[in-house]
């Protein structure tokens, strides 16, 4: 038995002798209540089995009860106003670093806390983030909820750290179970069934990596599928294609990311996608020498709405470019892509989107690029014509990119990025991306 199911089963059987000291589940308890009663108390076992009610109960909840909930754990949980005054008084006297610990601890909200008595339930972990998911729904009309978003961002920047990650390989030995839920989650590219995600996890020219948390074993946090390729995709239907031929994994020269998708909505904003990458590259790099470049067939999800949108242009494409994106079918849905969808000014208009159109903290404004300029890959290739499906047009009129991860070169250009928002490209895309005059 794994350690984590052993701890999961020593935390049931206590959780169950709590239970039987504080009485059965109260169905309609005051969950704010409870939860001053689990950060007041030191009973181990009747903490675990008022946290596990709270859990149960917030789930159930309808959303009136849980914005009451999170309202309450964001406005009612503060730190003692009193000690944290007398912590500043120390401090302010003698500048003390033993004084900046003390003043630190005392100013943490109590929510945190909480939250963390909370997570100490059997199969907490998984509630949590579902909770945290509510928080971003709710939040966007209960400016209130923010701190308490804040508060999670910190707790589970540290539960979720790289070191406390598993990364496996999911081939198709892998229980059913979690095999189902890749896809169920797969946002990039939909399997089509069960023999679609034989290919993608079985085929020996295709792999497929996730990284899991100790206490969810069985609950992928993100993962990423990849082709052994010869050369650079420039389009993903001949990846998905059930026809195509395998290549042996040793006839490789080039790994290629094309599709990662984040599990965990609660997640969100909690980064280690770029370490799932470079770990994946790390271990491909070990099992196969010929490996020369590591690439992504990448989506731009944000292509069509910003160019469609002149305030969002910004004064950045031409006139020709307007009447090329009048062109396009908007509503097309048929077989392939019409021939306008390759044409040289859409590759203009995606060039341009992605090196200089920004978001207002900075960076590039698509959430691919920025995922991947980040990490410190350079932008390779536009590829018109690469998404013939109809989420493809919908997003971006079938244009898909590379981004290509050279290693003697990522650190450096993730500094440039990070530190001046730098967009680092390849000399193709920089011509079709730099202002011109109108022509004609």
């Amino acid at each position: 038995m794994p350690p984590s199911s052993m701890i999961e089963g020593v935390l049931r059987r206590i959780t169950a002798q709590g239970r039987s000291l504080i009485g059965q589940s109260r169905r309609n308890a005051d969950l704010i209540a409870e939860c001053k009663t689990i950060v007041s108390t030191a009973g181990q076992a009747s903490g675990l089995a008022r946290a596990r009610d709270v859990l149960d109960q917030y789930a159930a909840a309808n959303d009136d009860r849980k914005l009451a909930f999170l309202t309450g754990l964001a406005t009612q949980f503060g730190p003692d106003a009193e000690a944290l005054g007398a912590c500043i008084d120390s401090y302010l006297s003698g500048h003390s670093p033993a004084g900046m610990r003390d003043l630190h601890q005392v100013s943490e909200p109590g929510g945190v806390e909480v939250i963390r008595r909370l997570n100490r339930a059997p199969g907490a972990t998984a509630d949590l983030l579902s909770m945290r998911t509510d928080v971003l729904r709710l939040k966007r009309d209960n400016a209130e909820l923010e701190a308490l978003d804040r508060d999670f961002r910190h707790l589970f920047g540290s539960w979720f750290n790289l070191g406390f990650l598993e990364m496996r390989r999911i081939d198709w030995s892998v229980p059913a179970e979690i095999l189902e839920k890749f896809i169920t989650y797969e946002a990039v590219h939909e399997f089509r069934g069960w023999e679609d995600l034989r290919r993608r996890v079985g085929a020996p020219d295709r792999r497929l990596y996730a990284f899991f948390h100790p206490s969810m074993p069985a609950e992928p946090l993100i993962f990423v599928q990849v082709a052994l390729t010869r050369d650079i995709p420039r389009a993903i239907a001949p990846i998905l294609a059930e026809d195509r031929a395998t290549l042996p994994p040793q006839e490789a020269n080039t790994a290629v990311f094309y599709s990662i998708t984040n599990c965990q909505e609660g997640l969100r904003g909690i980064a280690f996608g770029s370490f799932l990458i470079k770990q994946v590259v790390e271990q491909l790099r070990f099992e196969l020498e010929g490996l020369e470049r590591f690439v992504t067939l990448s989506p731009v999800p944000g292509l069509r709405a910003w160019a469609e949108d002149p305030a969002n242009a910004d004064g950045l494409l031409a006139p020709r470019h307007v009447a090329a994106i009048a062109a396009l079918d908007t509503n097309w849905a048929g077989e392939g892509l019409p021939e306008e969808a390759r044409s040289p000014a859409l590759s203009e208009i995606a060039a341009i989107y992605l090196t200089r159109a920004t978001r207002s903290e900075g960076g590039a404004r698509d959430p691919v690029a920025h995922f991947h300029l980040g990490n410190g890959a350079r932008l390779e290739a536009i590829n018109p014509g690469a998404d013939t499906g109809r989420r493809g047009w919908a997003r971006s009129w079938g244009v898909m990119v590379n981004y290509l991860y050279d290693f003697a070169s990522i650190e450096r250009n993730h500094e440039a990025y990070a530190n001046d928002g730098a967009v680092i490209a390849s000399s193709a895309i920089r011509r079709l991306g730099r202002p011109r005059k109108e022509r004609g």
